[in-house]
């Protein structure tokens, strides 16, 4: 799949598509487990395209096209790179074997990523077994895989061990994105980004990003279950640990006293606001094994 890109690349740059060529180098950019040499030519590529040509691929008022057109050129492509026209019987046992056996997290998701386009019903069949067989799939792993059924439009429960926990899975109800989620969800997020925008602009993006990666593990499990519950007294306790965790995060400190005051977390809510808080640690101390011991 690198050298397909790397001529998409080349036939960009000979004909000035820059723009085009832009968007391809930060797909590229956020795809992990190549070469570092790679990136770093990408990545110099990428900042001389924009000095040099800083109007391609920005045309209009930048505050209005920003986040609409050229993210939606940018899912156009990064489709159009996962769904090459070529897909004999080697393009298809390739991929498989990537999401089953690669060693690195990354490239078993973007061979998923790659699965969702594979037009063979058999990568259905192939993908449950895989799913429901491995005892050890990483929980981010098993969310991916799970959407991806879900893309392929296949339908059914799945008995999978979910963060230790043996949990039944509807692949139609599945969330495609953050947004796909359950309204008291939405809700939770909702109330930190509305928290945390006064006291730093920057933390709003983060908590969603923590959210989003934090709901990948807890998808299905008893804790995700519990906060589906509309009462506002969860939505608080919820947002008050995962705003915790987010300064945690982000700053390696914060002062659990204050965030219970400004989330109206009193001592009948307490116990509550511990459980959301040992969930989310739950996931941080996965995260950190991940980092401490990265796959090879």
């Amino acid at each position: 799949m690198l050298d397909h890109y790397q001529i998409q690349l080349t036939r960009m740059l000979e004909s000035e598509q820059y723009g085009e060529a832009k968007r391809l180098l930060r797909f590229l950019l956020q795809c992990k487990g190549e070469d570092a040499r790679h990136y770093e030519e990408w990545g110099s590529l990428l900042t001389w395209l924009e000095m040099a040509f800083p109007e391609d691929g920005d045309g209009g008022d930048p505050a209005e096209t920003a986040n609409s057109d050229e993210a939606e050129e940018e899912r156009v492509l990064r489709e159009q790179m996962l769904n090459p026209p070529g897909q004999d019987e080697a393009y298809i046992k390739q991929v498989l074997y990537i999401m089953e056996h690669h060693p690195m997290l990354d490239q078993q998701v973007l061979a998923l990523e790659r699965a969702a386009y594979i037009k063979d019903p058999e990568v259905d069949t192939a993908i449950v077994h895989w799913l429901t067989t491995t005892t050890d799939l990483h929980p981010i792993l098993q969310f991916k895989a799970l959407q991806c059924l879900r893309k392929r439009e296949a339908t059914g429960m799945l008995l999978l061990n979910r963060m230790g926990e043996l949990v039944e899975m509807d692949i139609e109800s599945t969330p495609l994105s953050i947004d796909d989620f359950p309204q008291p969800i939405g809700r939770i997020l909702e109330r930190v980004e509305q928290v945390t925008e006064s006291e730093d602009p920057t933390l709003p993006h983060f908590a969603r990003e923590l959210w989003k990666e934090s709901l990948q593990f807890l998808y299905g499990t008893s804790a995700y279950t519990w906060m589906l519950r509309e009462e506002d007294d969860t939505v608080d306790c919820c947002a008050a640990a995962l705003h915790l965790t987010l300064l945690l995060t982000v700053y390696g400190t914060a002062n659990d006293d204050d965030i219970r005051e400004v989330y109206g977390i009193t001592e009948s809510l307490r116990f509550r606001y511990e459980q959301a808080c040992r969930a989310l640690r739950q996931v941080a101390v996965l995260q950190r094994s991940d980092e401490d011991n990265p796959q090879p």
